[in-house]
């Protein structure tokens, strides 16, 4: 018997040995295979599900989106569109037919984006709009008769031939001779060609934004209806419902379909004013919209109730000013100067929030609405709760929670049928990128539906995070996690990274981030809390930051890196500490509040409060962070980590996107880097074109995999002792 089983034993070990050195540790590069799942759409019968797939594309510069379905019985996935640009799609009531949102090519540069139509029955997809500016967020009427859709053009563009509505600046043609002038004629004055200025005038003091670039007030947003056409033959023309020079959102057809209820802020500048919001309705066929009511707080997401009464929507109350103002779910009779009713008054988490991570889809995603159940008497949304989103059913009675999923994970977009019974939605964890999950609310397992990246996957040594709670200075109990190296043994000593969120008010949790598993691969081990200030732990916590950031934060941030000193297998001689945004901000803080830190890398950061206030593409004229202007608050200069860089000794690289409005170069890095020159410290500066804040999580592929090796190469130098003569000055 003891042969037989020692002839088992062998058996098994070839077996299983093979597979097992097929693992290998993720490379940053990795990112190039990486395959999101966005904008997952339900059709009507629960069948089926069309998604956004997102792609790195061939040159690795950019992204391809394409449309794809999955059968919500057998999992079979294949292509329903063959762009390269293709997004949004929407079923129509019956589910006979997909609209959708296609970005063609003219002059080998992206055209304006234009509505398309498939029909499920086959064949091929149909371009059904035609409009200067572009076409977006199409939505079905209830009938499936109309859609709507939104549009910045001016009655001038739509007076343009259909060749010559574009955005790009027009080019004058080259001008031809003009003919021979007879003797009798007398000379004509040559014709001035048209001249499209590139010169700007600026206005408000809102004028760029991060991503999108300078903002065009000329162009407001505005809400269109066009006939559902059935065939490629039928010709369709769109109805331009509301105008004016303000945009509207939250554009939401009624039960009925007799109206559409949207939202607008006829407010020329704002940000003057504390957060408000007012909804109208306007009939479906056009005419004056109608002011339904105005409230004092930022709404969105707006879904009508199933018997067309009463409307659900995401909102914080805005009243008084606060640095986190946490969203809660709200109901509102759809009526004359209605008043809107908070359903999670009590419960002291986000409702309508996720996570922080490096892996949401980097295009295509869209906005996640409340569903009404059919029988009105419960609304589904997602929220977040200590590190995990998850999806849950809130009573309209009492607001009381019924859990829906539950588990170490985030919720990643969520859509269901008309009556709720079946729904789809993305799964992300800390060693899954994200696939789409189905269930059928009358069952009680969820069945995971894409397995969009299981071949790469299969081939990596991931490993789960451990998850730890710590106590802080004042009592307040801090989570964190911990990415280990796969191969980790705690009898050994490893440098250490503490990564720290942005925001400040997100959340970092069970969500994957490529960066933590390749820093851990590279042999670190990573910390990444949330400290004070941090969502997802109720709305003192997330609050108490105002008027205190940085502070006290830095303070839970450090007692983490003690934690993990006490386990005894972290090198207090090499800790290295990052962050991004707000990250930023704290990575620039603690090193010229503390010299434990070997080496630091600040991320797209803010150094001077100040200088920051003055330039950032949103403004601060309320007091959620400070008191004032920078001329009415000292405490600009308290908080400001410039105030202390005649203390920093750590060598310290600041990684910038140059097309950053959110937190500008000129406010942040480029003054770190200059004054620590100055003092002779060690420091690089690293400038990514074309990035703007949002460079780690949908910036050019390329360019993520070079921060990525940026930053780690930083802390090789100064962790490591690995020769990285790029980073030194040439003798």
């Amino acid at each position: 018997m003891r042969a037989i089983l020692s002839a088992l034993l062998i058996a098994f070990v070839f077996v299983v040995s093979p597979a097992t050195a097929q693992k290998r540790n993720i490379t940053e590069k990795d990112l190039f295979a990486f395959n999101w799942v966005a904008d997952p759409q339900i059709s009507p019968d629960g069948s089926r599900v069309a998604f956004v797939k997102v792609t790195v594309n061939d040159k690795k510069d950019g992204y391809n989106t394409s449309i794809w379905t999955v059968s919500t019985a057998t999992g079979e996935t294949h292509a329903l569109t063959g762009g390269t640009r293709d997004s949004s799609p929407r079923w129509s009531p019956d589910g006979s037919y997909l609209a959708f949102v296609r970005v063609t090519e003219k002059d080998g540069k992206p055209d304006v984006p234009q509505l398309f139509m498939l029909a499920m029955a086959g064949g091929d997809s149909f371009q059904f709009t035609t409009i200067a500016r572009g076409a977006g967020q199409p939505q079905w009427s209830p009938d499936g008769k109309t859609l709507t859709f939104v549009n910045g053009a001016t009655p001038e563009d739509l007076a343009k031939p259909k060749d010559s509505q574009k955005e790009t600046m027009p080019v004058p043609a080259p001008s031809s001779a003009p003919p021979a002038a007879s003797p009798a004629s007398s000379p004509q004055p040559k014709k001035e060609e048209k001249r499209e200025s590139d010169v700007r005038v600026i206005t408000h003091a809102v004028y760029r934004s991060n991503g999108a670039g300078y903002l065009d007030y000329t162009h407001p947003g505005h809400i269109w209806v066009i006939p559902a056409p059935r065939s490629a033959d039928e010709k369709v023309t769109p109805q331009q419902l509301t105008s004016g020079r303000f945009s509207e959102d939250n554009v939401t057809w009624s039960r009925d379909g007799s109206r559409i209820y949207f939202t607008a802020d006829h407010s020329d500048e704002p940000y003057y004013d504390l957060p408000s919001t007012t909804i109208y309705s306007i009939p479906k066929s056009g005419g004056e919209p109608t002011k339904l009511t105005t409230f004092d707080m930022e709404a969105g997401g707006f879904a009508v109730s199933p018997n067309g009464k009463q409307l659900a929507f995401i909102a914080s109350i805005g009243r008084p000013v606060k640095s986190y103002r946490q969203p809660d779910l709200w109901v509102m009779d759809i009526a004359a100067d209605a008043k809107p009713r908070n359903l999670t008054e009590n419960f002291d988490y986000d409702v309508g929030s996720g996570l922080t991570g490096d892996q949401g889809a980097p295009r295509g995603a869209s906005g996640n609405p409340p569903i009404w159940t059919a029988d009105g008497r419960n609304i589904i949304e997602i929220y977040g709760k200590e590190g995990r989103a998850n999806l849950a059913a809130f009573a309209v009675s009492d607001g009381k929670l019924s859990e829906i999923t539950r588990g170490d994970q985030a919720i990643q977009g969520f859509r269901a049928t008309a009556d709720a019974a079946k729904m789809v939605y993305g799964i992300s964890t800390p060693t899954k990128v994200g696939d789409l999950y189905f269930l059928d609310r009358s069952g009680s397992n969820q069945k995971q539906l894409t397995h969009l990246n299981d071949e790469l996957f299969s081939h990596l040594n991931l490993t789960e995070p451990e998850e730890i709670w710590y106590q802080s200075f004042d009592g307040k109990r801090i989570q964190a996690w911990v990415q280990k190296p796969p191969d980790f043994d705690a009898s050994k000593k490893y440098p250490l990274i503490l990564n720290i969120h942005g925001g400040p008010h997100a959340a970092y949790g069970f969500v994957f981030d490529h960066e933590f598993q390749w820093m851990a691969a590279k042999g670190y081990v990573v910390l990444y809390p949330n400290p004070r200030g941090s969502t997802t732990y109720g709305q003192e916590f997330g609050n108490i930051i105002q008027y205190n950031y940085p502070g006290d934060d830095h303070k839970d941030l450090m007692l983490g890196v003690d934690e993990l000193i006490k386990r005894g297998y972290i090198d207090e001689k090499k800790l290295g500490i990052t962050g991004g945004s707000g990250g930023g901000v704290l990575t620039n803080w603690a090193i010229g509040h503390t010299t434990r830190f070997a080496a630091a890398v600040s991320q797209r950061d803010i150094s001077d409060w100040a200088s920051w206030w003055y330039s950032a593409d949103f403004t601060q004229f309320q007091p959620a962070w400070f008191h004032g202007a920078p001329f009415e608050d000292p405490d600009f200069k308290t908080r400001s980590p410039i105030t202390y860089v005649d203390k920093v000794t750590t060598p310290l690289m600041l990684i910038l996107g140059e097309a950053d409005w959110r937190t500008p170069t000129g406010s942040g890095g480029e003054q770190m880097f200059r004054a620590l020159k100055y003092r002779k410290i060690p420091t690089v500066m690293v400038r990514f074109p074309n990035e703007s804040h949002e460079l780690s999580r949908s910036g050019q592929p390329w360019h993520r995999i070079e921060r990525l090796q940026h930053i780690v190469g930083w802390f090789d130098k100064w962790l490591m002792g690995v020769a990285k003569p790029e980073y030194d000055v040439s003798e």
